[in-house]
């Protein structure tokens, strides 16, 4: 079963882009997390692939959906993308409102539906806490909040498993602190991508019952 995480700096997490399918290829956030229990657990049923680069958009991964996600044909998709088309948006204004983020959003599904009818997608919320990149404005960061309700639709709608994820860092950050779970309110540090991890693990199941 081939795995492949698409996604922004939160998936890429300090990739290495020099080699694939080892330890430095998978980063050190929750991509990390997942493979380690799912290859330690088989091993040889599980090719799994990081696409994640950092500062991309939901356009970004459109623009690189050929030689990034088609060409490499996986069984299994996820994805995880948000937080930086209202990041980029508030300092550069150079975000994707959230009419084309759902346009772009679902361009990414049905084409790759229609490339690979028979993959299955897992669609991970974009969230965000109170922290050293997000305090200062974080009122127009939490438009993330809107962005994450897109993708519950698109998962609805497309039968794809959907990962909450904001309601979790909430509550874990209220008992332990924000920091703790994402070390600037955006980027998981070890607990958070824990966290991450556990809960994509959980949807995944569903899928490799």
């Amino acid at each position: 079963m081939k795995i492949l995480f698409y996604g922004d700096s939160i998936t890429d997490m300090g990739r290495s882009r020099e080699v694939d399918k080892n330890a430095f290829s998978y980063g050190v956030g929750y991509v990390n997390y997942a493979s380690s229990t799912l290859m330690g657990e088989n091993p040889e049923k599980y090719d799994i692939i990081n696409r994640g680069i950092s500062g991309n958009r939901v356009v970004d991964l459109y623009a690189r959906i050929k030689c990034d996600l088609w060409n490499l044909e996986p069984d299994v998709i996820s994805i995880l993308i948000g937080i930086n088309d209202v990041w980029h948006e508030i300092f550069a204004e150079n975000g994707v409102d959230i009419k084309r983020y759902e346009k772009v959003y679902r361009m990414l599904i049905e084409d790759t539906k229609e490339r690979l009818p028979n993959a299955k997608f897992i669609l991970l919320e974009p969230f965000v806490l109170k922290g050293s990149a997000t305090e200062e404005r974080y009122e127009e960061f939490c438009e993330v909040k809107k962005y994450a309700r897109v993708v519950e639709k698109l998962a609805r709608e497309y039968g794809a498993e959907f990962v909450p994820l904001q309601e979790k860092l909430d509550e874990a950050a209220a008992k332990h602190g924000a920091a703790y779970y994402l070390y600037d309110g955006v980027h998981p540090d070890v607990a958070g991508g824990k966290l991450i991890a556990d809960a994509w693990l959980a949807a995944f199941r569903k899928i490799d019952a």
